[in-house]
């Protein structure tokens, strides 16, 4: 991986209150090319060019790091998934799409991606304020799409069931374990959550 910056902007970025952000950047960066256990506080402080004590000013450890850079892609990932919700279409059109917004979103940005997910012995990070939470979203629109309900299913359990679907089909695409030929992750996506759909209730069975 090449350094950050190379020369004296490194050190001037610092002085210019960028070292938080770049840090960030680096652990991103190392996340989506060697894992969550791939880098440590010294690589991430020579790939923005400091001293590794310059990091503690705004981490107090890596575990620290790693949680901002996951919280970092948790709002990310919520801004994608609002977007495809209130935008133009049919309650369904708009489903589909946050099902596609998900997966190209893993695919775009594997280090916030792993980081959400592989950040050990923290609580999922809690969305800002200004911001919806992810799963809010998605049962939102599974409410949107299929007013009539599940036949008494409780619409956050098929929820929880279609964000693991889409977590499986997304972590099997980077893994590059999805079976070729075949339909590609969208369409198993999709196929996925019709399936989950005709096992909830007779009266969502032709919505998708």
């Amino acid at each position: 991986m090449r350094p950050w910056r190379e020369g004296p902007g490194d050190r001037r970025g610092y002085h210019h209150g960028n070292l938080k952000e770049a840090l960030i950047e680096a652990a991103r960066r190392f996340i989506a090319e060697r894992g969550i256990g791939g880098f440590t506080l010294v690589d991430a402080a020579r790939l923005v060019g400091v001293t590794p004590a310059a990091l503690y000013r705004h981490f107090r450890g890596r575990e620290a790091l790693l949680e901002e850079v996951a919280g970092r892609g948790f709002a990310d990932l919520a801004d994608r998934l609002a977007r495809a919700l209130t935008g133009r279409g049919t309650p369904l059109e708009r489903f589909t799409r946050m099902g596609e917004a998900y997966l190209a979103f893993a695919e775009e940005e594997p280090g916030y991606y792993a980081a959400i997910f592989e950040v050990r012995g923290q609580a999922a990070p809690a969305p800002a304020p200004d911001r919806p939470n992810p799963f809010d979203l998605l049962l939102e629109a599974l409410r949107a799409t299929f007013p009539d309900g599940f036949d008494g299913v409780d619409p956050r359990f098929l929820a929880l069931e279609v964000w693991a679907l889409s977590h499986g089909i997304a972590t099997l695409s980077a893994a590059g374990q999805l079976p070729k030929p075949g339909p590609d992750k969208y369409e198993l996506l999709r196929a996925g959550v019709l399936a989950l759909v005709h096992g909830a209730g007779g009266r969502a069975k032709d919505k998708l």
